[in-house]
Parts: C-alpha cells; sequence; structure tokens
C-alpha cells in the first residue's frame, strides 16, 4: 500500500469510519437512537357473548373474537408480559344493532360487561373504550343516518351516552373514533359533569378513509351490512395539513392523547404531528397492515417475526408514543426476553 494512498484514504474519509459502531450488537445497542419495549404496545382484542367461546377472524389470521371469560385470561398475560393496556372492540348480537344505535349506552351491553369483567380481575391494566356507533348500527356508518346523511350533532348526543356508560363500567380511557366535529368537547364535558373527571379521551383525531380497515369491519360485524361509504367523515388519504388541525381541534376540546390511523402508510402524519404538538402520540397498525404481514410471512416473502419487530421500531422511531398492535403480547414477549 502506498503512502499516496493512505493519504487520499485518511483525507477522503476524514477518520469517520461510521461502520465502526455498528460492527457488535452491544455497540449498535449503546448508540441506538430509538427504544421499543412492551409498555409501547397496546392490544386490541375482539369480544363476544357467550362463555369459553373463540371465534376466529378469517382475513386476520391467528385473531379471534374472545367472550369475556376469555378477556380476562387474555388481560392477565398481557399484564405478565408488560403491556400496560387494552383496547376492546365489542362485535354485538345482529337482535341488538338498530338504526338508532341505542344499544351503544345500554349499561349492559358487551363492552360494560367486558370492561367491568376485566377491571375487576385485571386492575392494574389500563382499558381503552372504543366510542362508536358501528358495533351498534344495523347500517355500518359510525353515526346515525337520516335520509343517507350521516347527521353529525345526533350522533354526539348517542356517543356521549355511550362514553358515560362505558366510564361507568370502569374504562380508564374513552377513544371517540367516529370523526364527528365537536365530539371530544362533548364527550370531556359529560365526563366532568358526571363524574368521570380521572377518565382519559384518547382522540382518534386523524382517522383516514382507508381500505385497510376492512378486515377489521369483518371482526367486529359492521362490513358485511356498511351501507354507502364513510368519506364524509373519515379524512382523504390526499391531506395531510388537515390531520393537523384535525388533531388541534381534538387538543383544545380537551384530548389528552390523539392516535394516528392506519399506520405505517401514514408515518408522515405521526412525524408531522410529533413536530407540531407536544403530547402523547399513538399510532394504530390496523388489521390490514396485520393481515398483509401475517399471509406475507405464511407465504414465505420473509420472517415473521423480524417484519413484526421492524414495523412496530417504525412507528416510535417516527415518533410515536406508543403503538396499537394485534401483534402486541407476541412482540412484547420477544421484547421480554
Amino acid at each position: 500500500m502506498s503512502e499516496s494512498w493512505m493519504k487520499h484514504d485518511v483525507d477522503f474519509l476524514g477518520g469517520r469510519r461510521l461502520r465502526r459502531s455498528r460492527a457488535t450488537a452491544w455497540s449498535r445497542a449503546m448508540v441506538r437512537e430509538t427504544t421499543l419495549t412492551p409498555a409501547d404496545l397496546i392490544w386490541p382484542l375482539f369480544v363476544i357473548d357467550g362463555h369459553n367461546e373463540r371465534t376466529a377472524i378469517r382475513s386476520m389470521p391467528g385473531v379471534e373474537r374472545l367472550s369475556i371469560d376469555l378477556l380476562v385470561v387474555a388481560a392477565r398475560e398481557a399484564r405478565d408480559a408488560g403491556i400496560p393496556a387494552l383496547a376492546l372492540f365489542p362485535n354485538t348480537p345482529d337482535q341488538l344493532r338498530s338504526e338508532d344505535a341505542e344499544e351503544a349506552y345500554n349499561p349492559d351491553n358487551l363492552m360494560c360487561r367486558a370492561l367491568a369483567a376485566i377491571k375487576s380481575a385485571v386492575p392494574e391494566i389500563g382499558l381503552i373504550a372504543d366510542v362508536a356507533l358501528d358495533e351498534y348500527s344495523s347500517d355500518g356508518q359510525d353515526g346515525l343516518v337520516r335520509d343517507g346523511v350521516i347527521l353529525n350533532d345526533e350522533t354526539i348526543e348517542v356517543m356521549v351516552r355511550s362514553a358515560l356508560v362505558q366510564a361507568a363500567a370502569g374504562a380508564d380511557i374513552i377513544a371517540p373514533s367516529d370523526m364527528m366535529d365537536g365530539r371530544v368537547g362533548a364527550i370531556r364535558a359529560a365526563l366532568d359533569g358526571q363524574g368521570f373527571a380521572a377518565t382519559q379521551i384518547m382522540s382518534y383525531a386523524a382517522k383516514y378513509a382507508s381500505c385497510f380497515y376492512g378486515p377489521f369491519r369483518e371482526a367486529v360485524g359492521s362490513g358485511s351490512r356498511l351501507k354507502g361509504d364513510k368519506l364524509t367523515y373519515q379524512m382523504d388519504f390526499a391531506n395531510s395539513d388537515e390531520a393537523l388541525r384535525e388533531i388541534a381541534q381534538d387538543l383544545e376540546e380537551g384530548a389528552d392523547s390523539v392516535m394516528i390511523k392506519p399506520g405505517l402508510p401514514y408515518l408522515d402524519i405521526v412525524r408531522r404531528a410529533r413536530d407540531a404538538f407536544n403530547v402523547p402520540i399513538y399510532a394504530y397498525q390496523v388489521s390490514g397492515e396485520y393481515a398483509m404481514i401475517e399471509l406475507a410471512s405464511a407465504a414465505g416473502a420473509f420472517d415473521r417475526s423480524a417484519a413484526m419487530l421492524e414495523s412496530l421500531w417504525a412507528f416510535k422511531r417516527a415518533g410515536s408514543s406508543g403503538v396499537l398492535s394485534y401483534f402486541a403480547l407476541d412482540a412484547a414477549r420477544l421484547l421480554g426476553k
């Protein structure tokens, strides 16, 4: 090796070799910029009526709807794995669904019974209750419908009543997922007025009209009955500035944290929200994202665990405070090793 080559090499590199810090596992861990732990994960679970009942979800391999007794078992597993909170979604029996979604505010509905059972058996785990009408309506819409029009203020009145029975049943966080204007302020005022000032609100502040929700709609039984679309209230996926306006409005109305949904296709929104707002920001790795990873790994396209963890790390790297993911339990167990 000539002296001239050596001089050129040092001058060109300036003495910097970025690979040095990547050479060993201990060094990579020491300089890692982003962390991912079980405490960053929220596990969404689907509840059905019955006892010792579990039903498969065709489009979500490995995910099942669980009766309340099995949901309690799942809650214990989550707690033991270090997961701090669960997000619950009911599959309301067909005979209890209606145009006016009255079952949403029945204090003995499936959601409320599930909340009460888990809170009694596993009080140390947080419970996030979804508030929207698609799980109770006969038309699969998140809002009340009259003559083909989604009604905003009338929907909020029902959602407020739903939030109150959920808080009374043990919900620690109310999560309105409907995208109606003004619902966060109305729910906050009602919770405070009825003695639930400690109950948090995690707003689905930037929820896009997405095809990635398909498996979820199968899971809660709303997809097959959906009439029309949700384009007049869920966000246009061509927009990002609008997301910031939605988030700002929900925070002004009293949201304690906000959510971006879907997740991986919207990491730019997560990043913009993190840069704009100094608040807890969550992302939802939705059912379609889960299904893509599951089906691709089953086809041999890549390793399931590696894809699962890489995707979850991407959420944290983009700025998420935490992630709602159907992978939560598997990921928590891997991370806890």
